[in-house]
């Protein structure tokens, strides 16, 4: 049943809800059953794939990660580096993998870099009592960093008992956004688990779903409000009933593929800035009634991500439900995208990642009564498309840059439309920025700089520069731009400028010709507080540009560029 006719049946009047016949999961029961000799052909390993540093609970040793693990650490040293709990060796397994269960099922086992690992919590996932969060979390990094050369960091881990409440962020979530900009690294940190508390029965998790994940309590828990991390919340990979499963009629499932998970939390978070800021898929949960409570799936395997088991002599494989493994999923195409870009910036990493992301229609559809604000809280910018995040094809050109931007000043980039872009059908332009400011956990405003970002068409650099740049008070106020020169960008200024990563797009249906054949991107940089000690800001900016009819937008513009190159 396409979304359409599900849409069209939800406007009738006598329908309050639908719902679908159950889906088995063959695949994930199937995986459990397989040995070594069972496994498809593994890549291997060069030294220059990425390193991915997890920092978690230790990373053991497993034939699939077979000449994948650099090193290893523990933060404070006394903790060793052997995983006692699992949730590291977990981590890594999505990280490296991705969709395991898929690699397993084309035959083809294809891991997206290395791993180096940082314990930093004891066998009972706790972290040390002698040592501050946040010092073991400077620690860890910054070794990996120097010793492995990790510029990526998956932090599964978080602090149930903070969750953020739209004041400060806590010192962890700090701490993250310092040292993103001191490293110049991506870190990906899960954006917390709770359990569904709406109503006082258990079977509520399935009837009064999604509406609890707006409850203030189901907010992100520290450190996911950081803001130049990159915080993840997670989708369901379907319903998470197994064969054995799907003729129980008392047991239910909550979501089906794509929806967002019942235990994700949501943003917004430090300033209303949109987070968290991606999603990607996390396993669900499943009502059974015959043991009274909610299964995820560490409980029941086919409610949960397929993933790498910590003893392997017991068994290759294990499952897990949880943003725990939505944020290592990011991280796997992070690595695909510093495999292809090794000297990319972490702004152009986060741009690139974010500019390729859309929110699932499935989600859309499922949160459509909540509101596009609510959405936006519990799905960001959406789950990542990777190969639109690398590539430009024939008919979507992707163009990007790395600068950086003296304070108080801005930037305009000249943006080439072809004239196969002007007319002809539905057509669209998507701009991400991403910048890393110097952060100050003890100030109201907690970021030093802020960057915006605004599209023009239909007049010229000398009138923008004009319109634009700061004026004496002699000089009087600057020239306008008529609003129809002014490109309406979705979401609007007031809802992206709230955060370090901010993308918005606009859609043409109609012929654009009379703007002319180049538009104009402005890039600016507002200093606050770090304009005492900061002259610079750096940043990455990507476009996309998006022509639905089978044109060849890509050699066009390429021949464009060149051109006036």
């Amino acid at each position: 049943m396409s979304g359409s006719v599900i849409q069209t049946l939800l406007t009738v009047e006598d329908v309050a809800d639908l719902d679908l016949p159950p889906e088995p999961d063959i695949a994930t029961g199937e995986a459990f059953e397989l040995t070594i000799a069972d496994l498809p052909e593994m890549d291997d390993l060069g030294n220059d794939e990425p390193v991915i540093g997890i920092i978690d609970s230790g990373v053991n040793d497993h034939p699939l990660l077979a000449g994948a693990i650099v090193g290893a650490i523990g933060v404070p040293e006394r903790l060793g580096t052997a995983d006692d709990w699992g949730h590291g060796t977990r981590v890594a397994g999505v990280s490296l993998f991705g969709d395991l269960r898929n690699q397993i099922a084309v035959g083809a086992l294809v891991r997206a870099g290395r791993i180096a690992s940082a314990k930093v919590v004891n066998e009972r996932g706790q972290f040390d009592e002698r040592r501050l969060v946040p010092s073991q979390m400077r620690e860890a990094l910054t070794t990996l960093n120097q010793r492995f050369g990790c510029r990526l960091f998956v932090v599964a881990l978080g602090d149930p008992k903070r969750t953020y409440d739209g004041g400060k962020v806590g010192p962890w979530a700090a701490t993250l956004d310092e040292l993103a900009r001191e490293l110049d690294s991506v870190i990906i940190v899960s954006a917390g688990n709770r359990a569904p508390r709406s109503g006082n029965r258990l079977e509520q998790a399935v009837t009064e779903y999604p509406g609890y994940l707006l409850e203030p309590t189901n907010r992100l828990c520290e450190p996911a409000g950081a803001m130049n991390v990159l915080t993840v919340g997670a989708l369901a990979h379907g319903e998470g009933l197994g064969p054995d499963l799907v003729e129980h009629v008392h047991i239910r499932p909550i979501t089906r593929a794509f929806e967002p998970a019942p235990f994700t939390r949501i943003g917004p978070g430090i300033g209303g800035s949109i987070k968290p800021d991606l999603v990607d898929v996390g396993g669900t949960m499943v009502f059974d009634p015959a043991v009274g409570r909610l299964r995820l799936g560490e409980d029941l395997p086919t409610a949960g991500v397929l993933t790498l088991h910590h003893l392997f002599l017991d068994r290759l494989f294990t499952a897990g439900s949880g943003t725990s493994y939505a944020a290592p999923r990011v991280a796997h195409k992070a690595a695909q995208i510093l495999a292809r870009f090794p000297r990319a910036s972490a702004n152009l990493v986060r741009a690139l990642l974010a500019g390729a992301a859309r929110i699932p229609d499935e989600a859309q559809l499922r949160l459509q009564t909540l509101g596009d604000d609510a959405m936006r809280s519990i799905c960001g910018h959406g789950a990542v498309d990777s190969g639109r995040a690398a590539y430009s094809d024939d008919h979507r050109v992707v163009l990007y840059a790395e600068d950086e931007l003296a304070l108080d000043h801005f930037a305009v980039y000249q943006l080439p439309i072809p004239e196969l872009f002007q007319s002809g059908g539905r057509r669209s332009i998507r701009v991400t920025l991403a910048f890393d400011p110097p952060v100050r956990h003890t100030r109201a405003d907690y970021a030093g700089i802020g960057m915006n970002f605004r599209l023009v068409r239909g007049c010229g650099p000398d009138l923008i520069f004009e319109h634009f740049r700061r004026r004496t008070q002699e000089e009087g106020r600057q020239p306008d731009i008529d609003n129809r020169f002014d490109c309406d960008l979705k979401p609007g200024p007031r809802e992206r400028e709230r955060g370090t990563l901010q993308t918005a797009s606009v859609t043409f249906t109609r012929g654009t010709e009379a703007y002319g054949d180049n538009y104009y991107l402005i890039v600016r940089c507002d200093g606050g507080w770090a304009g005492t000690f900061e002259t610079q800001q750096r940043f990455a900016i990507v476009v996309e540009l998006t022509h639905q009819a089978e044109v060849q937008l890509y050699e066009r513009l390429r021949a464009r560029v060149r051109l006036q190159g």
